[in-house]
């Protein structure tokens, strides 16, 4: 499966900044004293117990191997995530092959022997991913990048040569990872490349390296073609490309690649080019959003079909052979669905379906008689939960922009995608920027629409997806344009009698952390609260900090924020930094922050934190001294959201459940401000004590 992700890859400040499923259900009970002021209908609804939500879920992350006899996921061993492999159809034999006692194993995946499973893992969030092997046979454990302080990143397999994968590693420049030929089992390394200024490398079927890229001094790309012993350069993609362009991989005879290319037109499309004469054929494109997946066929590396996703995913098929197979699909799958693997003959698919109010189902579709069966419900214990409906919206902006967006209602207040009366409302702003919300289901989203939240999420402009044209006019408009479309999102919120203007709370991770604190700076009386996670409050510091292996995109990065090393740049990003604004804030704040991030750096929250005690400024400041770029481990997420959800009960009047025991498992620090949030003080007193009683009966 091939999911765009622009050129650069996955480069993003983003990363998810929640957690879902369970460990098991308690009694909950809501705020006493708010009982006399919620109607009787809400009285009914059932308080989810946050764990159900914010734990880890019972499995996830399904797949079979690629020839079918085995299958894999991710779920719980002793409260941490490991992966399981079973006989495929039998899950009750499944069988830990990892026994991880840290924040849990993130991401698996299958080598193409079908002999050994492949896992990434990094240190209490440095996002220095090493990679891993388990050979199924031995149960042995072999990591593939054993050095201090590497990034690896995988690259590539082949079929044709099983027990090796091609990983980049930049042990020796931290800016540049060198390309190798790693062997599975006893990670033995043969150098391929040294590798002084690409940014990617993209090899063909054969293991053959065949192409790399280069940044532009505009922010784009040149593609860089290996011929005659020397790199020729390809084509150019110019920086208002570099988004919604990317090299999907090689045709079967390796003459050829498939690209997602908005080159020439707006939304990327699907397009194959031939290396020998550099000719183009348009194979699929939609004038409504960019193609945001492609499944291709693992062994014959033809497109099969394509997916377009505006509100939701629409799936097309390529091949006529498959168009019976879709057409099943549609008519079988309740929800979304997105195909995340298959085997190497494609007989076989595995799915990830979603309705948005219930727990996602991983399932297999088998097209020998198009037959869909159930793999595994990724939290059970959320059936017959009182889960809210999520309703796609589009909103218009101010300058004429349609900005896909999604609204969530307390179930209790729900009349078909309206209320009767206003609700307070979370306006829940994604990371990237360059990335986008989707429907489907969200323990977020879920446990803020549970407390008596109505939850809106917006793609405003820079978000990914909805085509080139959309994605550049956010360039320069961090707290500009960009902010000005979530203003708008909330005035139809309020036009349309969802909220009231002094029931607006906003909240996110990463960019959606800067967003809050620009709504809570620059528009200082428009949100009741804010709730920033890992989110930068000063663009010159961010864009000076970013991870060395971050080189080859920040030239891109300069283009779209603001570039430093120009007058113009550096009064930009100086009058679009919330620190510079900080005596602005007349609203609660909270903020949470993993001291090992190496996006978005534990000084980011530390500078506006201390800029707001100068001013005597509240505000309530929680670091995560074993986490990165968002919260990896359940208890920490489950303490992190135990204090926002008193906070945002206090700021704009939802239910609660009391903090109680739920930061007793955590590694939280509060560092300023506990005595804001309702509880905070006294669970942190009570934590302590859980852990000297511990201590002294050990």
């Amino acid at each position: 499966m091939k999911k765009p992700s622009g050129f650069l890859g996955v480069i993003s400040l983003f990363v998810l900044v929640s957690a879902c499923g369970p460990k098991g259900e308690s009694t909950a009970e809501i705020k006493p004293e708010s009982l006399a002021d919620k109607p009787p209908a809400e009285q009914k609804i059932k308080l989810i117990d946050r764990e159900l939500l914010f734990g880890n879920p019972s499995r996830f992350q399904g797949r079979l191997s690629p020839d079918g006899s085995k299958m894999s996921f991710r779920a719980p061993l002793d409260g941490v995530m490991n992966l399981w492999v079973a006989p495929a159809g039998n899950i009750d034999a499944a069988e830990p092959v990892t026994r991880d006692t840290g924040r849990g194993i993130p991401a698996h995946f299958w080598a193409l022997d079908s002999e050994h499973l492949l896992y990434i893992r990094d240190e209490n969030g440095d996002e220095n991913w090493h990679l891993y092997s388990i050979d199924l046979n031995t149960k042995d454990i072999v990591d593939l990048s054993p050095y201090k302080g590497v990034q690896a990143q995988m690259v590539a397999q082949s079929e044709a040569h099983p027990g090796l994968v091609i990983v980049g590693m930049n042990d020796r420049d931290p800016r540049w990872h060198d390309l190798y030929k790693v062997d599975l089992k006893s990670a033995k390394r043969e150098l391929i490349l040294e590798n002084d200024g690409f940014a990617s490398f993209f090899l063909d079927n054969d293991l053959n390296l065949r192409l790399a890229t280069e940044s532009t001094p505009s922010g784009g790309f040149n593609v860089f073609e290996w011929r005659d012993e020397d790199w020729l350069q390809l084509f150019e993609i110019p920086v208002e490309d570099t988004f919604t362009t990317q090299i999907l991989g090689f045709d079967a005879s390796n003459s050829g690649i498939y690209i997602l290319d908005s080159r020439g037109r707006d939304k990327a499309a699907l397009v194959h080019m031939s290396l020998e004469s550099d000719e183009t054929e348009l194979l699929a494109e939609s004038k409504l959003a960019d193609i945001s997946d492609v499944f291709f066929h693992p062994r014959n590396h033809e497109p099969i079909a394509y997916a377009v996703n505006v509100h939701t995913n629409s799936w097309t098929a390529l091949q006529e052979d498959y168009a019976d197979d879709f057409a099943a699909l549609n008519a079988k799958v309740e929800g979304d669905f997105s195909i995340l693997a298959s085997t190497l003959d494609a007989s076989k698919w595995v799915l990830y379906t979603d309705r948005g109010n219930a727990s996602p189902v991983y399932q297999v579709f088998q097209r020998d008689g198009n037959k869909l069966q159930e793999l595994f419900v990724t939290n059970p214990k959320l059936a017959g939960l009182p889960l809210a409906k999520m309703y796609p919206q589009t909103i218009r902006s101010r300058d004429g922009k349609d900005l896909v967006s999604y609204l969530t209602l307390p179930a209790n207040a729900d009349k078909n995608g309206s209320v009767s009366a206003p609700v307070p409302l979370v306006l829940l702003v994604h990371g990237g920027p360059w990335g986008r919300d989707n429907f489907g289901y969200s323990g977020e989203v879920q446990w803020l629409a549970n407390r008596g939240y109505a939850v809106l999420q917006v793609n405003f402009r820079a978000s990914t997806g909805f085509g080139k044209d959309f994605v550049n006019a956010g360039n320069g408009e961090w707290a500009g344009a960009m902010h000005n479309d979530l203003i708008d999102a909330v005035d139809w919120a309020i036009a349309q009698g969802i909220t009231s203007p002094d029931k607006v709370a906003i909240m996110g991770g990463s960019y959606g952390g800067y967003a809050t604190l620009v709504g809570l700076t620059f528009t200082p009386e428009k949100f009741a609260c804010g709730v920033d996670i890992v989110g930068p409050s000063n663009l010159y510091t961010l864009l000076d900090s970013v991870p060395p292996y971050w080189e080859s995109f920040r030239n891109t990065l300069h283009a779209a924020v603001g570039d430093p090393e120009t007058p113009e740049g550096k009064k930009l990003l100086q009058e679009r930094s919330p620190l510079n604004r900080a005596d602005k804030i007349v609203r609660p704040l909270l903020i949470g922050q993993g001291a090992n991030d190496p996006r978005v750096k534990q000084a980011e929250s530390d500078q506006i934190v201390a800029a707001m005690k100068d001013k005597g400024i509240p505000v309530t400041y929680i670091l995560y001294p074993d986490e990165g770029h968002g919260f990896q481990k359940p208890e920490n997420n489950l303490s992190f959201y135990a204090a926002t959800e008193a906070f945002l009960a206090d700021c704009i009047g939802g239910r609660y459940q009391p903090i109680g025991g739920d930061l007793a498992e955590s590694s939280i620090q509060v560092v300023h401000g506990a005595d804001f949030v309702p509880g905070l003080s006294q669970a942190l007193d009570k934590a302590k004590m859980i852990a000297t009683n511990l201590e002294t009966a050990e």
